[in-house]
């Protein structure tokens, strides 16, 4: 017999739902459906509905969590919703894969680690970068050893200068309070590596600010001012324990680098790596054998972030009991990491890191 298909409400249909999740969806079709989509704009909400065959539409999340069927939802809203949003399926009985970051705050997350597990709810927590490929071989060729003992790794994470042309939605969010580019953009290699190498024990960092304002230049909307009121420049460094220190720049101050996003050096070898593009290649170095170019294995994406791979985790989550690989646990984790270096920028020492998950 057939199994029933898992329902799916769709929580925000702007940019990255129609560049990244929607089109994708189709490979998960079997398994799952979108019954319901909720957007700000009814105008997208409705365009978003139509195109994908997803029987309703709201511009009211209470309103659809209380009408709809769905049994999970996929919250896809800006940052410094992901708190209140979350909290809301939580409470109306749905399990929930929520973007990343978790949540602004250590106590925020806290809170939705909390109430998920009281309800017996999944909670898949983005980025799934540790579903990635070129992650995942990253991670074997650790294991085996062949790069030797690991005692340096280094990561950045650019979300470019604005303004950023082509982009269709409002890049207020992205520089608001509770944005910025540690939030954003430094979560992608911060769980590489902590999900590669363990968590982070102590943090210490410098912080700062380059840009007060910028101005939209095309799109929808040109010439607004947006205010960059989070800070921009983000240098973290991280102690894993057992002499293995990292270096993790985050910032929207670079216009672009020839370094790797994710570097990380054993006694026998390095390995580089780009967290977000499943179509880059890796590159390894052995003693004695130079570079090499490694293909991963590809998933249904050629290139770009494959993040589908969240939700197939979401959905196979709710069909067979498994705890995520994407734990609140270690989101949780990172945003201690983060808050922890903000804190310690202002104080000027190394701060202890208090929440921390164990590797899957």
């Amino acid at each position: 017999m057939a199994m029933e298909k898992v329902r799916l409400a769709l929580l925000g249909c702007g940019d990255v739902a129609q560049r990244d999740y929607l089109p994708e969806f189709h490979r998960l079709t079997d398994r799952a459906a979108i019954v319901a989509v909720c957007g700000r704009s009814p105008d997208r909400a409705r365009r978003v509905a139509e195109e994908y065959a997803i029987p309703a539409w709201y511009t009211d999340y209470e309103q659809m969590l209380a009408e709809s069927d769905a049994q999970a939802v996929i919250n896809l809203t800006p940052i410094q919703l992901h708190t209140e949003t979350t909290l809301a399926a939580l409470r109306a009985g749905k399990h929930v894969y929520t973007e990343k970051p978790i949540a602004s705050t250590v106590a925020d997350a806290q809170r939705i680690r909390q109430a998920a597990e009281s309800r017996g709810l999944v909670l898949v927590c983005a980025p799934c970068v540790l579903l990635f490929p070129q992650v995942r071989y990253a991670q074997e060729q650790l294991a085996t050893g062949r790069l030797g003992a690991i005692f340096s790794a280094r990561a950045y994470a650019h979300m470019g200068v604005p303004p950023w042309r082509g982009y269709t939605s409002d890049p207020t969010p992205f520089f608001a309070q509770g944005g910025g580019p540690a939030f954003d953009m430094g979560v992608y290699p911060l769980h590489v590596l902590t999900g590669l190498l363990g968590p982070v024990h102590r943090v210490t960092a410098f912080v700062g600010k380059a840009l007060d304002s910028f101005v939209v230049e095309d799109g929808p909307f040109e010439g607004k001012r947006v205010a960059v009121e989070a800070d921009d420049n983000w240098q973290m460094l991280l102690d894993f324990g057992g002499g293995l220190l990292a270096s993790l720049a985050a910032n929207s101050c670079v216009l672009g680098s020839r370094a790797p996003q994710v570097e990380i050096h054993g006694l026998l070898g390095s390995l580089a790596l780009n967290p977000i593009d499943v179509g880059a290649p890796l590159q390894m170095l052995r003693a004695g054998e130079g570079w090499q170019s490694i293909d991963p294995p590809r998933t249904g994406r050629a290139a770009g972030p494959d993040h589908h791979l969240g939700i197939e985790h979401l959905v196979e989550c709710i069909e067979t009991g498994r705890q995520p690989i994407l734990s609140a646990a270690h989101a949780l984790h990172v945003i201690d990491v983060l808050e922890k270096a903000a804190r310690s920028s202002q104080g000027g020492r190394a701060l202890a890191i208090e929440h921390f998950f164990k590797r899957k």
